[in-house]
């Protein structure tokens, strides 16, 4: 009987008597190395002690009531914004949640933080600074191109 097959990485051209011992010598080797594979490694033994637990700290909860308060500024960018030298926007180009454009941006200092979303991406802190009259950009070889959304979004917090 002619059978052509590849069985690891060697042609049998005839089942023959040879080549299935052969055949079948290879497997226990295989066999056996993969045994002794898994005898060779020795697992740790899990065990389980009583460790004394220890309480959690007592929940503090305050007199008043924490309150978040939440601003969003929109620009659409009307041409391209070079960044070699970086750029300035002030604020009066932005428009709030209400879509009433602003005189200036509300930054709550030191209970709050600012967030700078280019094109609907966060930008990393250390790109921009940002004041109540406006936002600067720091030098970069990029461009903000004509369309795209430039949205600050102002929290802060304070206490009632």
């Amino acid at each position: 009987m002619k059978a052509k097959q590849q069985s690891y990485g060697v042609t049998i051209n005839k089942w023959s008597d040879k080549n299935m011992v052969n055949y079948r010598k290879h497997r226990k080797i295989e066999r056996q190395w993969a045994c002794d594979c898994e005898d060779r490694f020795i697992w740790p033994h899990i065990t389980v002690s009583t460790i004394p637990t220890v309480a959690p700290p007592p929940v503090i909860v305050p007199n008043g009531e924490i309150i978040p308060t939440v601003n969003r500024y929109f620009y659409i960018v009307t041409s391209d914004i070079d960044l070699t030298n970086g750029a300035t926007l002030p604020a009066n180009l932005f428009f709030h949640d209400n879509g009433n454009p602003i005189p200036e941006f509300s930054i709550f200092n030191p209970n709050g933080y600012v967030n700078l979303y280019i094109n609907g991406v966060m930008q990393e802190g250390g790109i921009y600074t940002i004041t109540t009259t406006s936002l600067t950009l720091n030098p970069y070889n990029s461009t903000i191109y004509r369309g795209t959304p430039i949205i600050i979004e102002s929290l802060g917090f304070s206490t009632k």
